[in-house]
């Protein structure tokens, strides 16, 4: 097959024309940063990103697992296998992709589950892949059976299995990739497919951080972006970050905002505790979403138990967003309990927002 002939196998047509474009424009490539495009909160976030292991902060046990199976490749002088990693947003799954690549010293392209709609997207990309390349792909869980499908091949024999034509005409042939890392990420495990699980070499889970690894998260994210800061300030952020990297960074930098306009531009213990009650960041990190759902289980029913349903419209949110973004840390904390006929504020709940728990809520 000529090389014209397989460019149009492979490429879809949305991509038609991207070998006339420049190659940081290709979707799922990692392009470089234009400081005058991109804002200025957003570079913030790639500058405070570690680049590698020695950087990577809390993790001791995956980042030691990794560092072993990095350096074995290296001594094989092969690629890395395929790595999964699981676990909350903001831990560091994606930063941990980009380690990987940059420890190899290969490429790294970067996609999401959701992007690749059809298996020509998916293959797209696997052809224009170099030899060690690390293709890392977001919310694995999220990719369609047709696009999965096509992995599994891919990821045991780096080939890829293309059908040409339609009905009685059409035919099936097989091409070689090159030898490549697929790195995939995903916040719900239960959701990858088992034939798919199965084939990644090494399963990572990422689990919340302690307040001392934050802290020195907090503290070096403030020397890059030049904030002077001390320790019992660092230790403030770190407390109320939900025990996740990601908040710990974006609180620092609301808190450098409040000490630039109302402080002395250094981040204090008490500095850092006015930014955040301004901010509505209580001292377990709860914001205004998080209090509202216990005050109206507290107040509005009276600690009585609450379906999803009801407890949504009374805070104006969606159901699946209460379930998926507050539940589970005021869970984690103790402040909330599932029971079989709804949602309970636990006794911590009551006593963080200062009440007296109710006769009923205590049976």
């Amino acid at each position: 097959m000529t090389p014209e002939a397989r460019r149009e196998v492979l490429v879809p047509a949305d991509l038609a024309g991207a070998g006339d474009r420049d190659p940081a424009t290709m979707p799922g490539r990692v392009r470089p940063v234009d400081p005058v495009a991109e804002p200025a909160e957003e570079m913030d976030e790639i500058g405070l990103r570690p680049r590698n292991l020695a950087e990577f902060v809390g993790q001791g046990q995956l980042t030691e697992h990794l560092r072993i199976v990095i350096e074995a490749a290296l001594k094989r002088r092969q690629p890395v296998d395929h790595l999964l990693f699981a676990g909350p947003p903001g831990l560091g799954k994606t930063s941990l992709a980009g380690i990987v690549a940059a420890e190899m010293g290969v490429g790294l392209r970067i996609t999401a589950g959701p992007v690749l709609v059809r298996a020509g997207d998916l293959a797209a990309l696997l052809t224009d892949l170099q030899e060690g390349d690390v293709l890392f792909i977001d919310e694995v869980h999220r990719l369609p059976r047709s696009v999965e499908e096509i992995l599994y091949p891919a990821m045991e024999d780096f080939k890829l299995d293309i059908l040409i034509g339609k009905g009685p005409t059409a035919r099936s042939i097989r091409l070689d990739l090159p030898h490549f890392t697929l790195v995939g990420a995903t916040t719900r495990t239960g959701l990858v497919a088992g034939p798919l699980r199965d084939r990644f070499g090494f399963v990572g889970r990422l689990d919340h951080y302690e307040v001392h690894e934050l802290e020195s998260i907090v503290t070096r994210s403030a020397a890059i972006l030049g904030v002077p800061i001390d320790v019992d300030g660092a230790r403030r952020i770190a407390e109320r970050s939900r025990g996740t990297p990601r908040i710990a960074n974006r609180l620092l930098r609301r808190v450098r905002d409040f000490v630039e306009v109302r402080a002395e531009g250094t981040i204090t213990s008490e500095a850092a505790v006015a930014g955040l009650d301004v901010f509505g960041v209580d001292e377990l990190g709860l914001d205004k979403v998080d209090r509202s759902i216990l005050e109206v289980l507290c107040l509005r029913f009276g600690g009585r138990p609450v379906g999803l349903t009801t407890l949504a419209q009374c805070i104006g949110e969606e159901p699946d967003t209460i379930e998926d973004a507050y539940e589970p840390y005021l869970l984690q904390q103790g402040l909330l309990q599932r029971t079989t006929r709804g949602r309970v504020a636990a006794p911590r709940a009551w006593a963080h927002l200062g009440l007296t728990p109710v006769e009923s809520a205590l049976l």
